[in-house]
């Protein structure tokens, strides 16, 4: 009973893997799509939209880079993911409201 509450636990860990694994490649995307106007516009929201995605994008790979590589308990992972995750929607909500 308990190799198969393993192996469920490894698909799983592999399915979080290439999620995350997907969120930074798309996250990437977005980010370096919102820099290139923000360097062809010069507009400020564009800069701070820029500043945000790329918080969030470091949060999921510190989250991993935490857990997997630095063997730091998930839950610490979670949390330092979870705060650059708060900051950067807290950047991207500053740039709707820059002028």
């Amino acid at each position: 009973m308990n190799m198969v509450h393993t192996g469920i636990e490894q698909e799983i860990s592999l399915l979080i893997a290439v999620v995350k694994t997907l969120i930074l490649i798309i996250g990437g995307v977005v980010t370096y799509l919102a820099f290139s106007a923000y360097r062809r516009t010069s507009d400020r929201s564009l800069g701070f939209l820029a500043l945000g995605f790329g918080f969030i994008v470091i949060g999921v790979l510190l989250a991993g880079v935490t857990f997997e590589v630095l063997n730091v308990a998930f839950g610490i992972g979670i949390l330092v993911e979870s705060l650059f995750v708060l900051f950067g929607l807290s950047v991207i909500a500053l740039s709707l409201r820059v002028q």
